[in-house]
């Protein structure tokens, strides 16, 4: 399974950035997937996931609002969309494949990140 991340970047506070994940060597339709964040000197985050037909969404409180997750099967892409950005988002963002254990979202497969910075 390789997942690629695209679209980090620098950005100011306040602007939008839209990341995209690319799936290979995977059945991407039938998984289950998400977005986890890293950032210096604090603990990893899962920021959203989105089930295998893009039905139901989980969104971390700290991007509700801000963020939206979506998926397109037929491109085997996933995206997030990033509004109203702030510092505090700051982090390399990962893409990952999993699965869903009634609400909760397991990973299994991780892509090697793309940096996000929010100026202020």
């Amino acid at each position: 399974v390789q997942l690629v991340e695209s679209g980090g970047g620098l950005v100011q506070a306040g602007g939008s950035l839209r990341l995209s994940c690319a799936a290979s060597g995977t059945t991407f339709s039938i998984n289950a997937m998400g977005w986890y964040r890293l950032a210096p000197g604090k603990q990893r985050e899962l920021v959203a996931a989105i089930t295998s037909g893009g039905g139901s969404t989980t969104y971390a409180d700290s991007v509700k609002g801000r963020f939206t997750i979506s998926r397109d099967n037929a491109k085997n892409t996933m995206y997030l969309q990033m509004n109203s950005l702030k510092p505090e988002d700051t982090a390399v963002y990962y893409c990952t494949q999993g699965y869903y254990r009634g609400s909760y979202y397991y990973n299994t497969y991780w892509g090697q990140g793309t940096q996000v910075t929010v100026s202020s």
